[in-house]
């Protein structure tokens, strides 16, 4: 994956690249990337996202360090591969409680109780998350009456309520992207079912108390004026620090494969890349470079 900000991208001489303000060009073989995050400043030509299309590149617009999620291409590059897979293992109750389980495990670093069905898990994980907010309130000094919000009304959430508002929307923003790029469908979900972003309010929630809360919660007990502003700034750096959208997809296929399924080979019609990677000159056995 590759992010571009404050640059033109466009196609010239048959190649795909970013202009700066100063002219200087720089090439993307967009053949071999799987996903191109462009954020703010960045101006985008009909050539350059009609290649995208053709290679299967998904382009997708997001904010800084992808804090937010605005619109995306072609998602998963022409594929449906992954996406059957993640269906496959969604529309099994067997499969999907081992899902489950799987992601209890990842998010609490044990196993779940034995003999529980998904909506039990979700009563199990509930009550611990509560708990956990509870205990980084008092860490950091915060007044803490629960998770109370109003999507609709920003100003009726608490300092704590909005930051963290705030930060969970950041993090769905960059859990969103990453999902989309690799080709898995936002809305079919595992512990979360029935919205449209289900799935990433799965993945997300591997995340969240790792990344995110705890800086909503450092922040609200500073109480700024602007806790949004301040959280998106600190969420942003935290994804770029610690290089979050690098582990989401890996974490993806993890948790998916304790389903115990295979998951589909690539058909042979897919897309191919179109900067195809050289063919190597060694014989079997034999590393080469690249």
């Amino acid at each position: 994956m590759l992010f571009v900000e404050y640059g033109q991208v466009d196609v010239k001489d048959g190649a795909f690249v970013v202009i700066d303000k100063t002219g200087i060009r720089t090439h993307i073989p967009v053949g071999s990337v799987a996903c191109i995050m462009l954020e703010p400043g960045t101006r985008v030509s009909h050539a350059a996202i009609k290649l995208a299309a053709q290679v299967g590149t998904l382009l997708v617009w997001v904010g800084e360090a992808g804090v937010r999620v605005y619109a995306s291409g072609q998602p998963g590059g022409a594929r449906a591969d992954r996406l059957l897979y993640q269906a496959s293992l969604a529309l099994d109750d067997t499969l999907r409680l081992k899902v489950v389980r799987k992601m209890y495990e990842f998010r609490f670093g044990e196993e779940p109780p034995q003999r529980r069905s998904v909506e039990q898990l979700r009563g199990i994980e509930g009550a611990r998350v509560k708990k956990l907010y509870q205990l980084l309130a008092q860490r950091h000094g915060v007044t803490w009456q629960g998770r109370h919000y109003d999507p609709k009304d920003w100003n009726k959430g608490d300092i704590a309520n909005q930051c963290l508002s705030a930060a969970t929307a950041c993090l769905y923003g960059i859990t969103e992207a990453a999902i989309l790029a690799a080709g898995y469908a936002p809305a079919v979900g595992f512990i979360h079912t029935g919205k449209p972003l289900s799935f990433v309010y799965d993945i997300a929630d591997l995340f969240k108390f790792d990344t995110v809360v705890p800086v909503a919660f450092k922040i609200a007990a500073r109480s700024p004026s602007k806790p949004d502003k301040e959280v998106r700034r600190a969420c942003r750096d935290i994804f770029r620090e610690t290089r979050l959208l690098k582990k989401i997809i890996p974490s993806i296929e993890e948790v998916l494969s304790s389903g115990g399924i295979e998951p589909p080979k690539a058909p042979e019609e897919s897309v191919p890349p179109a900067i195809p990677n050289p063919e190597s000159i060694g014989d079997e056995g034999h590393r080469s470079g690249g």
